[in-house]
């Protein structure tokens, strides 16, 4: 695997939003708008000094309090740096699993997250597209207005 192939695949999932954020790429489970949470989040600079490092990731993602402690047991996940405590792990290169394993494991974050969000949020989800589009729209529009008041 690689962050494109990662990416592709997190793309599928439904109401994954990916957003540009904190030098990589931070994949949402409905847009952050509407309360939307993130679940993965790729890193951008793949170089191998930065693999060399103890603490580099590829990716990092929500496990889960029950799945989070049997992960770290696995040569090159580590407790994910900023978010160990809401039981994120981070991997260290793209080869701990195979195509079929992220695939499990990422869509297991996926769904996690999903059912953590708040009802108001899954309600709009399930939305007709259209519908859904035009609320994120105005809701961007009412955070933007308050940051601008804000300042």
């Amino acid at each position: 695997m690689d962050v494109e192939r990662i990416r592709a695949y997190l793309l599928t999932l439904p109401h994954v939003i990916e957003a540009a954020q904190w030098g990589g790429l931070v994949f949402w489970a409905g847009d952050k708008a509407i309360g939307g949470k993130m679940f993965a989040m790729l890193r951008l600079d793949q170089s191998e000094s930065l693999e060399r490092d103890a603490k580099s990731r590829v990716i990092s993602y929500s496990a889960g309090p029950e799945r989070y402690h049997e992960l770290l047991e696995i040569e090159g996940i580590f407790p994910a740096p900023y978010s160990a405590r809401l039981s994120w792990v981070a991997v260290r290169s793209w080869d701990v699993f195979r195509k079929a394993e992220w695939e499990r494991e990422l869509s297991a974050a996926h769904a996690l997250t999903l059912a953590k969000l708040p009802p108001k949020t899954r309600a709009v989800l399930a939305l007709p597209a259209a519908q859904q589009k035009r609320l994120i729209v105005e809701r961007k529009k009412v955070l933007a207005a308050k940051v601008a008041k804000g300042r």
